[in-house]
C-alpha cells in the first residue's frame, strides 16, 4: 500500500516549482501597431512643350502619273531603246514616234485647196472689175435705146411710125434694160460669193492646221523627268487612235495617304485651333484653317535599326472617311523625292514604299503629360504632400503616343503615382521615388520625341 502511494511526492513537487515559475515571470511586452508603408515611383507633374502630333503608316505613290495616249493611229516607226518599265528618262525625250506619211500628205492637199481657193477669189475680184467696165457700156446703150424709143413714140403719135415698129423698139430697149440688171445682178452676187470664198479658205486653212497638230502627235515626248512604270508599244506596231501606250511616274514629288483615326485628328486639331470659332468649309476657310493650324509632317522609312526621314508638307485631306475604321487620309507630300536621294544613306522615295508618317501642329506651351500607363479608370494616384495617396479625377486632353495631356485636375509641382499599387487604398502612405528617366523621356516625347537620323 505505502509503495503504491511513493509516486504522489514527485508529482506535488514538480506542481510546487511549476508555481513557483509561474508566479514569478512577467507578462510579454505589447508594442502599438505600425502603418505599412508603399514603395511607389513617381514623377514631378511639369508644365512643358507639347508638340500636338499624330502619326500613320501609308503607302508612296508618285504625285504626278503620266499616261501617253495615242491621239493618232500610225504605224509605230520608233521606240526609245531605253524606254523599259523602271527605266528613268528625262523631261523632253522623244520615246515613240508614228508614222507622219498620212499626216504630210494632208497638210499637202490642205495648202493646195487654199491655193485653189485663193486663186477663185482673185477671179473674183478680177470679174467684179470686168462686170463693172460692162455694166457702164450696157448703160449707155440703154440710154441710146430708150432715146431711140422716145423719138419713136413721138413719131407713132404723129402717125409717120407704125404700130409694129414701136413695138419692136420697145422690145429692143427692154431687152437692152435685161443685159443692165444682169450685170448689176452678177455686181451684187460678188460680195457674197467673196465671203464664200473666205469662209472656204478658213475651212481649209483649219484643215491645215489640223494636219500639222495631228503631225506633231506623231511624236510622243516625256513632258518631265520621270520613271517609266509601263510600256504597251513595240517598233513596227500599229496603234489605234487613244491607245494607251506608256506610263510614267514624276520624280519631284512623291506623296503618302496615311488613315488617322479621326479621334486623334480631332483632338490635334482641337489642341492647335479656337474650338469657339464656327466657320463654313470651302477653298478660302479651308486654306486659312491649315495656315492657323500650321501643320508640318514627316515622312519616316525604318529599315532594321536605320531609320531615314524626309521633311515633307501637309498636301490635303482625303475625299473619304473609311467606314469601317472610323479613319481619315492624310495626305503629306515630299518635294524632291528622288533628288535628295544618297546611295547607301538615303534611297529613293519609290512607288509602293511603306512608311510611317508624322504630322504635327504648333507647339504648345505650359502643358502638363503624364504617362497613358498611370490612369486608372480615368483617374490618376496622386501622392500628397504627406505622402499619402489621393485618388484624383482628372480632364483629359489631347491622347497622343503614350502621353496623355492633362486640362484640369492635376497642378504643377504634384507627385503622380506612375506605377501600379494594388490594392490602392486612398490615403494610405507612400515612399515615393522620383523616376527621373520617365520624366526626361517623357518630356522629349512631349516635345517631339529624341533626334532620328
Amino acid at each position: 500500500m505505502i509503495k503504491r502511494l511513493l509516486f504522489i511526492p514527485p508529482i506535488l513537487i514538480g506542481l510546487a516549482v511549476f508555481y513557483y515559475m509561474a508566479s514569478g515571470r512577467q507578462s510579454p511586452e505589447r508594442k502599438p501597431p505600425e502603418e505599412q508603408v508603399r514603395a511607389a515611383r513617381v514623377i514631378v507633374a511639369e508644365a512643358v512643350r507639347l508638340v500636338p502630333r499624330v502619326t500613320g503608316f501609308g503607302s508612296v505613290y508618285p504625285g504626278t502619273v503620266w499616261s501617253a495616249i495615242a491621239q493618232v493611229g500610225g504605224e509605230v516607226i520608233h521606240v526609245h531603246p531605253d524606254l523599259k518599265k523602271g527605266a528613268i528618262l528625262a523631261g523632253g525625250t522623244e520615246i515613240v514616234r508614228i508614222s507622219p506619211a498620212d499626216f504630210l500628205l494632208a497638210i499637202s492637199q490642205a495648202q493646195a485647196n487654199i491655193r485653189s481657193a485663193e486663186a477663185k477669189l482673185a477671179e473674183l475680184n478680177v470679174s467684179e472689175v470686168n462686170t463693172g467696165d460692162l455694166l457702164k457700156i450696157e448703160k449707155r446703150a440703154l440710154k441710146l435705146r430708150q432715146d431711140q424709143l422716145l423719138r419713136k413714140q413721138n413719131l407713132f403719135k404723129r402717125g409717120t411710125v407704125a404700130q409694129s415698129a414701136l413695138e419692136l423698139e420697145q422690145r429692143e430697149t427692154l431687152a437692152q434694160n435685161k443685159k443692165v440688171q444682169d450685170l448689176v445682178n452678177t455686181l451684187r452676187l460678188l460680195p457674197t460669193q467673196r465671203a464664200v470664198q473666205r469662209e472656204q479658205i478658213a475651212v481649209y486653212q483649219a484643215q491645215w492646221e489640223s494636219a500639222k497638230l495631228d503631225l506633231a502627235r506623231t511624236r510622243i515626248v516625256l513632258p518631265f523627268d520621270a520613271r517609266i512604270a509601263e510600256v504597251n508599244v513595240e517598233a513596227r506596231q500599229f496603234v489605234q487612235a487613244g491607245g494607251m501606250l506608256v506610263t510614267a511616274d514624276s520624280l519631284d514629288v512623291a506623296e503618302v495617304e496615311a488613315q488617322i483615326p479621326i479621334s486623334q485628328f480631332r483632338a490635334m486639331i482641337l489642341a492647335s485651333t479656337d474650338s469657339s470659332t464656327s466657320i463654313g468649309i470651302n477653298a478660302e476657310s479651308m486654306s486659312r484653317l491649315l495656315h492657323d493650324v500650321g501643320f508640318e509632317a514627316t515622312v519616316r522609312l525604318r529599315t532594321g535599326n536605320d531609320v531615314v526621314e524626309w521633311p515633307a508638307r501637309f498636301a490635303r485631306i482625303s475625299d473619304t472617311v473609311d467606314p469601317k475604321t472610323r479613319t481619315i487620309g492624310a495626305i503629306v507630300a515630299v518635294d524632291g523625292a528622288y533628288a535628295k536621294a544618297a546611295p547607301g544613306k538615303r534611297p529613293p522615295l519609290a512607288k509602293g514604299m511603306f512608311v510611317e508618317i508624322e504630322i504635327r501642329t504648333h507647339a504648345k506651351y505650359d502643358r502638363i503629360v503624364v504617362p497613358r500607363a498611370a490612369f486608372h479608370d480615368g483617374a490618376l494616384y496622386v501622392a500628397n504632400p504627406q505622402s499619402r495617396l489621393d485618388i484624383r479625377p482628372v480632364t483629359v486632353g489631347l491622347v497622343q503616343g503614350d502621353l496623355a495631356a492633362i486640362d484640369n485636375g492635376v497642378q504643377a509641382g504634384e507627385q503622380i503615382v506612375v506605377s501600379d499599387l494594388s490594392p490602392a487604398i486612398s490615403g494610405m502612405l507612400l515612399a515615393p521615388q522620383t523616376d527621373e528617366q520617365l520624366q526626361v523621356r517623357l518630356k522629349a516625347e512631349a516635345a517631339g520625341g529624341a533626334p532620328r537620323r
